[in-house]
């Protein structure tokens, strides 16, 4: 209508389609998915443009022409549907997290049980310290918006924003109680700035509401990522201490937290990390790693989020000659 207004008062006559062509492209695997897709969704309102649209795909897709054509309502719909419901499997997997560090049982185990089940499938099921990035918080926040214009209540995604926004701060509490609740001077170490691993992406991300509270409490946090320090600095400014490598933030360091889990923090030189840190406290906040790969002692305390009744506590030891971590402690709660 908008442009059809304009052409009429130019006075001219063009002919012309309007069509949404959603994407759902996933940060750091973008091409990838552009090239495979697992479905195409086009809403038109012709036939005309359906037929153009299908030319313009039918190079990409010549094995198995996965576009779906609809309205274009239900198309825009589509992606903020689509989006909303992996956000709710996060969050819902949270929420049962937190239920299983009160009631005794493995959330992993949980997470196997019912991700078996061919209704419900294994992804995104993974409990952590909640979802962040461009397109799950925008998508969610505008279903909720879009209804309440319409004079509707999402009750479901609202549950599902709070519980995010309450699980960014499930390690900052986690190490309140660390410390019984005195964090002043604590030098903090932060694995981790961007939403997730392959992006430097940090809208939304759950390291800018840790950084905050640490900074509130009276932390001084050293931070570091692959590929986020020059965004974290654009948005925060020279508020922390941004380290060259993963070893340099660890420096003199109360306590580790990982907040994202790229790859190169799966196995690091624990031996190294033992020597330099003040305190050997490890907070993992993406559960990546493994309890059975650690020794039991006093010398490390891991504490994993949702890993073995929700957040579980291991005093571990580091095997200096293998520089790796095995655990073999039984968990007891009291955090």
């Amino acid at each position: 209508a908008v442009i059809q207004e304009e052409l009429d008062k130019r006075g001219v006559k063009v002919d012309f389609d309007v069509a949404s062509n959603p994407e759902f492209l996933k940060e750091g695997n973008a091409i990838s998915d552009f090239m495979s897709p697992d479905r195409v969704v086009v809403g038109v309102e012709s036939a005309r443009a359906e037929k153009l649209m299908s030319k313009l795909y039918k190079p990409f897709l010549l094995n198995n022409f996965r576009v779906i054509f609809m309205d274009i309502p239900s198309a825009e719909m589509t992606k903020y549907a689509a989006n909303s419901m992996l956000a709710t499997r996060i969050s819902f997997m949270n929420d049962i997290a937190n239920l299983c560090e009160i009631v005794g049982a493995d959330v992993n185990m949980v997470r196997s049980g019912i991700g078996s089940d061919t209704r419900i499938g294994r992804k995104f099921l993974y409990p952590g310290i909640g979802y962040g990035g461009s397109c799950f918080p925008k998508d969610v926040k505008a279903l909720i918006k879009t209804a309440e214009q319409n004079g509707y209540s999402m009750r479901v995604l609202s549950a599902v924003e709070e519980v995010n926004e309450q699980q960014k701060s499930v390690l900052f509490e986690k190490l309140k109680k660390q410390f019984n609740g005195d964090l002043q001077g604590k030098t903090v170490a932060l694995w981790g700035l961007a939403f997730k691993p392959e992006t430097d992406d940090m809208r939304e991300a759950p390291a800018l509401v840790l950084i905050d509270k640490l900074l509130e409490a009276g932390c001084r946090v050293r931070a570091y990522d692959p590929a986020a320090v020059q965004e974290c600095k654009r948005r925060i400014g020279e508020k922390i201490y941004y380290a060259c490598d993963m070893y340099d933030a660890v420096l003199d360091a109360d306590v580790l937290m990982l907040v994202t889990e790229w790859k190169e923090f799966r196995l690091p030189s624990w031996a190294v990390i033992k020597k330099t840190m003040a305190q050997q406290i490890v907070l993992d906040g993406r559960n990546i790693y493994d309890k059975k790969r650690w020794k039991s002692s006093d010398l490390f305390t891991i504490v994993l989020v949702n890993k073995k009744i929700g957040v579980s506590l291991y005093k571990t030891k580091i095997d200096d000659e293998k520089c790796g971590c095995i655990v073999n402690g039984n968990p007891f709660r009291g955090m």
